[in-house]
């Protein structure tokens, strides 16, 4: 596994029973995926200990800055990817709220199991890079306004099928 692109790391979704979505947990081992399928299981901190440095974000309202990018893709392709192992896409409401609480209260539990996915993902990329508070939460943010952006109603899956479904359909 390459730590040098998080952009083509993975956290691959775990089915237990009945293909049923197993959360990742607390500080437990996280799998993590390269791209060439390999995987393992590395132990991440927490979000909030991993927080580093008082750097302030830019302007992420248009499209992030290309050091950004590999955040957003790691991200982004881990919802994706969960999508895809449950067989269903995320409603863009329930996307919006996920990453609503990604940023506020990103050590926090949901029943929802894709948050502790959003969670690794994010714990996996804040071990790889040094990332403050301020960036974080903006990065977080700008996937929920995103997120926002492509609902419709209350019951679309705009966000996953045009922005979630170029992960396998480019």
């Amino acid at each position: 596994m390459d730590p040098r692109h998080p952009e083509l790391l993975r956290v691959p979704t775990v089915l237990g029973e009945q293909r049923k979505v197993v959360p990742l947990e607390g500080e437990l081992p996280v799998p993590v995926r390269d791209e060439e399928e390999q995987v393992v299981w590395v132990p991440l901190q927490s979000i909030s200990q991993l927080w580093k440095g008082s750097a302030l974000p830019p302007d992420l309202s248009v499209a992030p800055p290309p050091e950004y990018e590999p955040f957003f893709l790691l991200l982004e392709a881990t919802a994706a990817e969960y999508c895809d192992a449950t067989g269903r896409p995320e409603r863009d409401k329930e996307f919006e709220r996920l990453y609503r609480l990604l940023t506020r209260r990103p050590d926090s539990v949901d029943p929802n199991p894709l948050f502790s996915y959003l969670q690794a993902a994010a714990r996996l990329y804040l071990s790889l890079r040094e990332v403050s508070r301020a960036e974080f939460e903006a990065v977080a943010d700008r996937l929920r306004h995103s997120a926002k952006t492509f609902a419709s109603r209350l019951d679309s899956t705009n966000y996953h099928r045009l922005v979630l479904g170029e992960f396998f359909h480019p």
